[in-house]
């Protein structure tokens, strides 16, 4: 089935009419105050830039560069302007937090705005302008077409911010395709500049490979060739391709407490010449596929049930068979009949559940315990060398990584040597705990007894399914928002993220240990990132992905068709019922926000996603003291409809 997603910048695009200066309001005039832009922009640039021996080296470097196009220039501007634009910057200039599904950055507003600023306004800006012109003057730029060959480029439309990655900022993998963007730019600006930007700090430039996909299109390999540290004065800039252009920003692990520390920049596009400008010629259709538009071309690969065994109808009993199966895997109170009827009665009404405690005890305290070692011996715990580890951190043994990260990024389980291993009986016997989440992703998620208690507590008939163990580790791994276009599924998610000591339990209350108020530091926090995101159709904005960040309450229609949010906390044989419906009045702002869950462990999410509802995981921080773990499930499902007494 394809999925798709609406359209959203995959760069933090900065807002057209900003609140730009922090004490000056932006005023729009009908007469843009004098620029510098017809001065000769030469002597604010660094001596020998545009001789003509440089050049033919930077074009050099440019054509031999890989995994794709790209020039680095050591130092572009006289050090004294550019020391003066980071100083106006910080001091009049505002910066607006942005989030969504694909970065965290603060960001200015549109600096082509400063045309419109009034004398008083543009007297606190003046070496901002002046770097502004000079940047888009006729000669830089037929200095970039020198370079890349990239041809026409346009100087009345301007595109450019300042943006600041402080600590946990990050810009996942896309290739800048918007438009008529032809050159993507950055001209780096690193914090505190008498120090050195180090390269643990993060904030790195990625470059990605690409290679054929399924259907043949290129797409980028999870793992990326290229890394460009920030380095002051420091200028890196390549040509726009569709499908080849694959870049990130490696998350910022440093703080502005840590003397001033921020990846400060400031970057852009420059677009190809528009009409009435010289070289203007129209668009032509790409050959390949922007990241933004293979979005709308995922699938899931969805497997049917056995043919010889009846679907189950949702008023039926569970048998004897499928209760001692199951009972191998699930807290027995999940099995009562009492508790499936009463959570179906709430399913139907609220369309979500968040079930606690849902595996058996022996089987939920090996994973607890297992699945932090694995993190510490795979060099992904709280005691690893660097915040940010390597990529292949967690990707070998029985774990693969799984792309293209313009997409998602995260490792999956392998299949195992020699086929299908032997059932171990009871489940959580397994040794290893690679071996028990493969028993969840193999045996119990694709079951009929698992498809019979579905339907039992969902009334819903699961007709096909697809079920993957995911480990998404700190500081690597994300999902990026995808919707299903045409019909409703059933997503069915088991949380296994090991909480923060005393962050996991159930208390004698029924509630997690920490749920009422939340705690300061931990995934229930949110600073950690990792948390399964619902969001409402966008069909007219640019932007729908923007969310607030490290909320776990449920907003409106929770995530799919129903109003509020349910959980159910297995205690003493009981079950009991949570609305989650209550929030404060500040927390009603419409920010298109639907369900947002916690990494959670030993909870089994339910939820009835309507047709172009979006999802995804949010990037998993380097502050993760581990991995993120679940069993994704997703269902094609039908609806059962009873047969009326009532016969004419």
């Amino acid at each position: 089935m394809t999925h798709r997603t609406h359209d959203r910048s995959p760069s933090p695009q900065p807002e057209r009419e900003p609140a730009l200066l922090k004490r000056l309001k932006a005023s729009h005039s009908a007469d843009p105050a004098t620029s510098s832009a017809t001065a000769d922009p030469t002597p604010h640039f660094a001596p020998d830039l545009f001789n003509p021996s440089n050049i033919h080296r930077l074009h050099t470097e440019y054509d031999g560069s890989a995994p794709f196009k790209h020039v680095v220039v050591d130092k572009l501007f006289q050090d004294d302007l550019l020391q003066r634009v980071k100083d106006e910057a910080l001091a009049e200039l505002s910066f607006s937090e942005k989030e969504t599904d694909i970065y965290k950055v603060y960001q200015t507003g549109d600096l082509a705005s400063l045309n419109y600023l009034d004398e008083q306004q543009i007297a606190l800006l003046p070496s901002l302008l002046t770097l502004r012109d000079a940047l888009y003057s006729p000669m830089f730029r037929n200095f970039l077409r020198a370079v890349t060959g990239c041809g026409p480029l346009s100087g009345t439309k301007q595109d450019m911010s300042i943006v600041s990655y402080r600590k946990g900022c990050h810009l996942l993998n896309h290739d800048d395709v918007i438009g008529t963007r032809r050159v993507s730019y950055i001209l780096y600006m690193p914090l505190p500049h008498y120090q050195g930007w180090q390269r643990e700090w993060g904030g790195a430039l990625e470059l990605y490979p690409v290679k054929p996909g399924q259907d043949g299109v290129p797409e980028p390999e999870p793992v990326p060739s290229k890394s460009i540290p920030p380095v002051w004065n420091q200028f890196v800039f390549f040509e726009v391709q569709p499908g080849r252009s694959f870049h990130s920003v490696e998350e910022v692990v440093v703080g502005e407490s840590e003397d001033g520390r921020q990846r400060l920049s400031i970057s852009g596009w420059f677009h190809a010449a528009q009409p009435g400008e010289e070289g203007y010629q129209p668009e032509p259709q790409p050959e390949v596929k922007s990241s933004r538009e293979q979005l709308t071309s995922t699938q899931t690969d969805f497997r049917s049930y056995p043919e010889n065994i009846d679907p189950p109808l949702p008023a039926d009993p569970l048998s004897e068979e499928y209760v001692s199966f199951l009972s191998e895997f699930l807290n027995p109170v999940y099995l009562q009949a009492r508790t499936m009827k009463a959570l179906a009665s709430r399913f139907v009404d609220e369309s979500s559940l968040e079930l606690h405690s849902f595996l058996c005890a022996p089987l939920a305290d090996k994973l607890r315990v297992g699945l932090k070692e694995r993190d510490e011996a795979d060099g992904l715990g709280p005691n690893r060398p660097t915040r940010i580890p390597p990529h292949t951190a967690g990707a070998e043994g029985a774990w693969q990584l799984k792309g293209p990260p313009h997409k998602w990024r995260y490792c999956t389980l392998k299949a195992p040597e020699g086929g299908s291993k032997m059932a171990v009986s009871p489940r959580w016997a397994h040794t290893d705990p690679d071996e028990a989440i493969r028993s969840l992703q193999d045996e119990l998620f694709p079951s009929p007894a698992f498809r019979a208690w579905l339907a039992c507590v969902s009334n819903l008939l699961p007709l096909r399914y697809s079920a993957e163990a995911r480990r998404f580790r700190p500081g690597l791994d994300y999902t990026l928002a995808t919707s299903e276009a045409k019909e409703t599924r059933l997503d069915v998610v088991l949380g296994l993220t090991p909480q923060v000591d005393g962050q996991d339990t159930v208390a004698p209350n029924g509630h997690a240990n920490g749920e009422e108020s939340v705690p300061e530091h931990g995934w229930q926090s949110g600073e950690w990132g990792g948390w399964e995101c619902y969001m409402a159709p966008h069909d007219e904005e640019d932007d729908p992905a923007v969310y607030r960040s490290g909320s776990s309450k449920k907003k409106g229609a929770n995530g799919v068709n129903g109003t509020n949010g349910t959980k159910g906390h297995a205690e003493n044989g009981e079950v009991e019922m949570h609305d989650e419906g209550e929030e404060d009045e500040e927390d009603e702002e419409d920010d298109g926000t639907l369900l947002t869950v916690q990494p959670g462990f030993n909870r089994l999410l339910l939820v009835l996603r309507d047709e172009g509802v979006m999802r995804f995981v949010k990037y998993v921080s380097a502050a993760a003291e581990g991995s993120r773990w679940d069993i994704c499930g997703e269902f094609e499902i039908g609806m059962v409809q009873e047969e009326s007494g009532d016969e004419s």
